[in-house]
C-alpha cells in the first residue's frame, strides 16, 4: 500500500484554505465568543486538516478511512457553526452561504477520497 502524502492531497489543500479563512473570520467576532464560539470553530477547522494528516500516517486503508470519517465530522460540525454565526448576527448571509458551499464542497470532495480508500482496500 502506498499513500500519498496528506499534503500533496486536495482534500488537505482545501481544507488548510478554509482553516486559514476561518482563523481570519473570526478575528471579526465580538470578544465574547473567543472562548466560545471562536474557540469551537477554529478547532473545528483545525480537525478537518489534522486527521487527515494523521489518517494518511496510519499506513492501513481502514485506519485512513476512519480519520477521513472524523475530518467529515469536523466539516459538518463547521456547517452548524456557521450557522450559529449567521444566527448571531456575526455574518451577513452572503458570507454565510461562501463558507456554507465551501465546506459542501470540502464534505463531498472527503466522500469521494472516502470512496477511492474503500475501492483501494477492496484491490489490496
Amino acid at each position: 500500500m502506498d499513500f500519498q502524502g496528506f499534503e500533496d492531497l486536495e482534500i488537505w489543500k482545501k481544507g488548510r484554505e478554509l482553516r486559514n479563512e476561518v482563523r481570519k473570520l473570526c478575528r471579526t467576532f465580538p470578544s465574547e465568543e473567543r472562548y466560545k464560539l471562536i474557540d469551537q470553530m477554529i478547532r473545528a477547522s483545525r480537525s478537518v486538516t489534522a486527521n487527515i494528516a494523521e489518517g494518511s500516517g496510519r499506513y492501513h486503508y481502514q485506519e485512513y478511512i476512519q480519520f477521513c470519517r472524523v475530518a467529515r465530522g469536523s466539516v459538518t460540525e463547521m456547517l452548524d457553526h456557521f450557522t450559529v454565526a449567521l444566527d448571531e448576527g456575526y455574518l451577513e448571509k452572503d458570507v454565510f452561504e461562501n463558507y456554507w458551499n465551501s465546506y459542501k464542497t470540502l464534505q463531498k470532495m472527503i466522500n469521494g477520497y472516502i470512496t477511492y480508500l474503500k475501492k483501494r482496500k477492496l484491490g489490496e
